[in-house]
């Protein structure tokens, strides 16, 4: 997934409202719009560098977007509305190992009435459903975490997954971890018990799951390799 101008450097003042970021860009103070609803839990320091977006777009009420910001020496992409931009490119060139050369790829797909996941891949006549979380937190250097905060919609998505098993599909859960340099996963039983507890059903009832980090540039975001998924 490539950014369609170059970024622009800046540093973080505050977040709120969810949707609002105040950053600094040498001598002036601009408020970008926040793509990303989740708790940005580790990311939030005022003074830290951050890349953002700009649209030339006259309708737009903020011209500027955050995408990146730099933690720790790590760039963490936090736009969420890339993150099936990025997983959809790299299924296309079999950058997914264990789901590649597929003979369909289907985004957003309803599995039932209340549930829809990210994808639906079709190889020789084998249905897959794929349902991808974007994954931002780290409080290890080496290991990204999620969830970042209560999910119960995360924990839906996994009983879902599981009764599409039961119906005959395969299904994976893919954490796209936008953070540089991690080299293992884990679910945050801390943060969210009940997530952790249903990760484990899934698990057991034969959902499969992933972790695959990011390259991250100023230019481009796209899957760069698996990485461990490790304590469950």
């Amino acid at each position: 997934m490539e950014f369609t101008n170059s970024l622009i450097k800046g540093k973080l003042i505050k977040r709120y409202k969810r949707f609002f970021v105040d950053i600094k860009l040498d001598k002036k103070i601009v408020t970008a719009h926040c793509p990303n609803t989740g708790s940005m839990k580790g990311l939030l320091d005022e003074g830290n560098e951050v890349f953002i977006s700009k649209s030339d777009n006259p309708k737009r009420k903020l011209r500027y977007t955050l995408e990146i910001i730099k933690i720790k020496k790590n760039l963490v992409g936090v736009n969420t509305h890339f993150a099936n931009k990025i997983v959809h490119h790299g299924l296309s060139n079999n950058l997914v190992k264990e789901i590649s050369n597929n003979d369909s790829i289907k985004p957003e797909v309803f599995f039932d009435k209340e549930t829809r996941f990210d994808f639906l891949l079709e190889k020789k006549n084998q249905k897959i459903f794929v349902e991808v979380k974007n994954v931002t937190l780290f409080r290890d250097e080496k290991i990204a975490e999620f969830p970042d905060s209560v999910t119960s919609r995360g924990s839906k998505h996994l009983k879902a997954l599981i009764e599409a098993i039961k119906k005959g599909y395969k299904s994976y859960l893919l954490f796209l971890v936008q953070i540089e340099g991690v080299e293992n996963f884990k679910i945050a039983k801390d943060i969210d018990k009940d997530y952790y507890e249903n990760y484990l059903l899934a698990k057991k009832a034969g959902v499969f799951f992933l972790a695959y980090r990011c390259k991250i540039n100023s230019k481009q975001i796209k899957i760069e390799k698996k990485i461990n998924i490790i304590n469950a």
